[in-house]
């Protein structure tokens, strides 16, 4: 921004913002004042802003203007205006404590940031105290800035570094008291007025989530007996929710119960006395509240998952907990049981690394009732039409019920509910809606079911695929899907295959049973595929027809998958005969759709015969002359793979497709991933279409940066990279590759906007890394990448920076490994070379990055790249982290310490004296806390 601007237009463009009727000039409006926030004139505009608090929403923008300054660029103030700018906002949150509750947040949030960087700020928690506690009309702001003060400790958006945050911890702690006693002052002076009773237990949960609350001090303060007070009565939702919601803060708290004993007992003994309360909230249909409770139930069972399971039935171990979360699953609701799910997981996986029987004796009722009672949460409405949606919250629910259902059967016994749910169906006659149900949670659990010489099975089967077109469409839906998840059974017992497959191929032909019988098709073709070579005609001709039945794109691919792994079972000689068949029906649909004339009006789409070209070639992977992925057929060395002579066949279809579609970048990944899988699949095989798919990906890529094009690059270099024949072209193919990548990612935030090609780009290196570095290490390219893959390791997105990472640590390593190949000294030398040119940067960038650029997830493949630099050459790795390490800055800009000198030492000892590679992520995952 080029200037500061007069108040006028700042109000002008405010204005606009928020009340231009036209969308365009409220995104002018919306990119001018982000520039302005942006630029070193916010503080004094956001001031005066502030100052002459003209209306609302100026006052709403300087605000939060306020706010993002502080927390982003801090630095941009001296020292000597930090107390100033703190002056000033405590008169602008005093001035306008009454304008509106949002303006009153976002001047907190800006007071309780500044006193979290401002070091010279001492006690800020006591001065504020005793500055506006006794002013009754203060009380409101007062208590904003000590909600949101212990909030912002941990928040993302201010890096002050562990030290600063361990010192502001230790310093609220100190002061914890005097804002539990300001809190009981209020609540005693508050009587009945709500907005103060829920701005107190907000305060008061935001505390004890910062654990900073003396154990003993609060097992007998008056305040836990209101909360629970509050909680018991006929209290406004709003009230009742904060109540909850400090309750449940207070019980996550005291996790570590044995150093929180008096409290956990106070806790324990409260949430127990919710019972009644909770049902006269179920008998007045007081959704809101039965939610908030059964969250507090679930709260209390996590919190003493521990002795629930070591110390069942005595003291803090009372099964009365789960009584209550059984209750809640006895709510008509399907919402409130879903609250206690995580709880099941985790109860689930402390069971199960016991083997104590008397242990799982007493948890077995418990998981039975649960899990009963989320059979009938399960049943559809009586009225319901049509099948199951699985999309729809509902949909989702049951899905994640038949999740929690396979943690949680081990504890019932697979065999014994599958029986027991198969009795309430075969001795009964229960209406559809509650069939269908126990179908659904049959399915969930029949695959854990061991399938030989079991009865109940074979006739559950049996009964299934006789079941009457008549009954429910949703019941023959979720039959279906139980078909599928029988497979195991119908491949031990082959004389239920055909009526099996009859039954599925009339759901096939029925539109809303369509999918479910395709994916249960597959799943028969993936177990049974022996038995399924007979029947591999029938497919071929489902597959000629797929496009008339009415399924889902998912479901027809799967159903070819399902076909190829069948095909792969039959004779090897029949193999290229029958694959051509297969293919053809998706390639004459792509020459259809690239003959049509582009103005007919219909689609031209060929993604999908794509995809499916694609999941038939995945079906065969090659593997050294070797097995299929999924087959047993055998390609011996020197005979033609079977699926050779179908790839070159549609390699000129799938060539005039990806040249019609060049600009398209989807179309065109399709293609790639086609051609992918057609590389993998024949291997070698492919070597007559390397060169005019080589040409035509570079000619392509010149004009559209599509990055798909360098993973079939690297999928290429994976193939043919250790044929010496070869390596020259591949290493053209990578220059040529590299000059326009380079140019987009030379633009202004070229990685930042480019994350796939960075992805792509260092997959292609590091495949050269991996089968042919000599020709890597000795091309004129490779100090290039070597400078790319330096800046990119600053690049704060998962799958990009893991590719960086993995070129760099796979190079270093040919320098190091001496695994296979005889010219490993020429390796060394060459790695010696580039390591004395980008060496020095190279480890310093990484610490500037770990420190303040990149997520902790990225830290242990960091780590890898230092703990290979080390094993290369220990003492050169020593000096380059030392000089990196000189270069940090000491102190962040409020004059707290980041770091001291003997952190640094520390560190530097940890890394360079290390003997595994996870004490180098350990040393960096402490040390990068101290700048977060």
């Amino acid at each position: 921004m080029e200037g500061k601007p007069g108040l006028q237009t700042v109000y002008q463009a405010v204005q606009a913002l928020y009340h231009d009727p036209d969308p365009s000039g409220k995104e002018r409006a919306s990119l001018w004042l982000g520039e302005l926030q942006r630029s070193v004139y916010a503080w004094e505009i956001a001031d005066q802003l502030l100052q002459i608090h003209q209306d609302v929403e100026s006052c709403y923008f300087a605000a939060q203007t306020m706010k993002m300054k502080i927390q982003t660029s801090f630095y941009e103030l001296p020292s000597d205006s930090h107390v100033s700018l703190r002056d000033s906002l405590l008169s602008h949150i005093q001035n306008l404590k009454d304008m509106s509750p949002v303006i009153l947040t976002q001047l907190a949030l800006a007071i309780a940031d500044l006193a979290l960087l401002m070091a010279s700020w001492k006690g800020c928690v006591q001065t504020l105290v005793e500055s506006y506690s006794n002013d009754a009309t203060s009380l409101p702001f007062l208590l904003e800035i000590l909600t949101v003060l212990p909030e912002e400790v941990h928040s993302r958006s201010l890096r002050i570094g562990a030290n600063r945050r361990a010192e502001i911890i230790q310093d609220l702690a100190y002061y914890s008291s005097t804002v539990v006693s300001l809190l009981l002052s209020c609540a005693e002076k508050a009587g009945d007025n709500e907005k103060m009773l829920i701005k107190i237990f907000k305060c008061l949960g935001s505390w004890f989530n910062l654990g900073v609350l003396d154990s003993n001090f609060m097992a007998n303060n008056r305040l836990l007996l209101l909360l629970f007070q509050v909680l018991q009565d006929q209290t406004p939702t709003n009230l009742h929710e904060a109540a909850s919601d400090c309750v449940c803060s207070a019980l996550y708290a005291i996790e570590n119960i044995e150093n929180n004993l008096p409290l956990a007992t106070q806790l324990f003994q409260g949430v127990l006395t919710l019972e009644t309360a909770y049902h006269m909230a179920v008998a007045r249909e007081d959704i809101d509240k039965v939610l908030n409770y059964c969250r507090i139930f679930t709260e209390l069972c996590e919190t003493f998952l521990e002795k629930i399971v070591t110390t069942p039935c005595r003291d803090l171990g009372d099964l009365r907990t789960l009584e209550f979360l059984l209750i809640c699953a006895g709510h008509p609701q399907y919402e409130v049981v879903e609250i206690s799910f995580n709880f099941w997981y985790r109860l689930g996986e402390h069971l199960y690394k016991t083997t104590d029987t008397v242990i799982h004796s007493i948890f077995k009722p418990f998981i039975q009732r649960l899990l009963h009672a989320l059979a009938r949460h399960c049943q559809l409405d009586s009225d319901h039409e049509g099948v199951p949606e699985e999309t729809d919250d509902f949909g989702e629910f049951r899905l994640r019920v038949s999740d929690l259902v396979k943690d949680l059967i081990y504890l019932v016994g697979s065999m014994e509910c599958f029986s027991q749910l198969y009795s309430t169906l075969k001795d009964g006659n229960p209406p559809w809606e509650v069939t269908e149900a126990v179908l659904f949670i049959m399915a969930a659990i029949a695959k854990s079911i061991d399938p030989e010489n079991n009865p109940t099975l074979v006739e559950v089967l049996e009964g299934v695929v006789r079941l009457p077109e008549s009954v429910h469409i949703a019941v023959r839906y979720t039959s279906i899907e139980l078909v599928g998840e029988m497979s195991e059974v119908v491949d031990r017992n082959p004389q239920f295959l055909d009526p099996v497959l009859a039954y599925l191929m009339k759901g096939l032909c029925q539109p809303t049973l369509a999918s479910p019988s395709a994916k249960a098709i597959q799943n028969i073709c993936s177990v049974c595929r022996d038995h399924m070579a007979l029947h591999f005609n029938g497919l071929l001709e489902i597959a000629r027809s797929l496009d008339s039945f009415t399924l889902h794109p998912d479901a027809a691919v799967g159903l070819l998958k399902g076909t190829a792994l069948v095909l792969a079972r039959l004779p090897l000689e029949k193999i290229s005969e029958c694959l051509s068949e297969l293919c053809s029906v998706q390639v004459n649909s792509l020459k259809k759709l690239l003959s049509q004339d582009p103005n007919n009006g219909l689609s031209s789409d060929p993604t999908l015969f794509l995809d499916r070209l694609a999941v038939i070639f995945r079906t065969f992977p090659q593997k050294d002359f070797g097995l299929f992925r999924h087959t047993n057929p055998i390609v011996e060395n020197g005979q033609t793979h079977p699926c050779q002579k179908v790839i070159h066949e549609i390699w000129p279809v799938l060539s005039e497709t990806m040249n019609k579609h060049r600009s398209d970048n989807r179309i065109v990944e399709r293609c790639c991933r086609c051609l992918r899988f057609a590389v993998r699949c024949v291997g070698k095989g492919s070597a007559s279409l390397l060169q005019p798919l080589v040409t035509q990906m570079v000619e392509v890529y010149h004009i559209h940066q599509h990055s798909c094009f360098l993973y079939l690059g690297s999928i290429l270099v994976d193939e043919y990279g250790m044929e010496e024949g070869c390596q020259q072209g591949l290493l053209d193919m990578l220059q040529a590759l590299c000059v326009p990548t380079f140019q987009l990612l030379e633009q202004q935030n070229g990685l930042r906007n480019h994350p796939d090609t960075v992805d792509d780009l260092f997959r292609l290196f590091t495949r050269f890394v991996q089968r042919c570095p000599i020709v890597l290490l000795r091309s004129q390219v490779v100090i290039h990448v070597l400078q790319w893959g330096v800046a990119a390791t600053t690049l704060d997105h998962r799958d990009a920076n893991c590719s960086v990472m993995k070129f760099l640590r796979d190079l270093i390593h040919t320098g190091v490994s001496n695994d296979h190949e005889e010219n490993f000294d020429i390796r060394k030398d060459l790695i010696q070379q580039v390591l004395a040119q980008v060496g020095l940067q190279l480890v310093s960038q990484l610490i500037h990055a770990c420190c303040f650029c990149l997520p902790p997830y990225t830290l242990p493949d960091v780590a890898e790249v230092f703990w290979e630099a080390m094993i290369f050459d220990r003492p050169t790795f020593c000096r380059w982290l030392e000089s990196s390490l000189k270069s940090l800055p000491k102190e962040i800009s409020g004059g707290a310490v980041t770091v001291t000198h003997k952190q640094l030492t520390d560190f530097h000892k940890q890394v360079t004296s290390a003997e595994e590679c996870k004490q180098v992520c350990w040393a960096l995952r402490d040390f990068t806390r101290l700048f977060r």
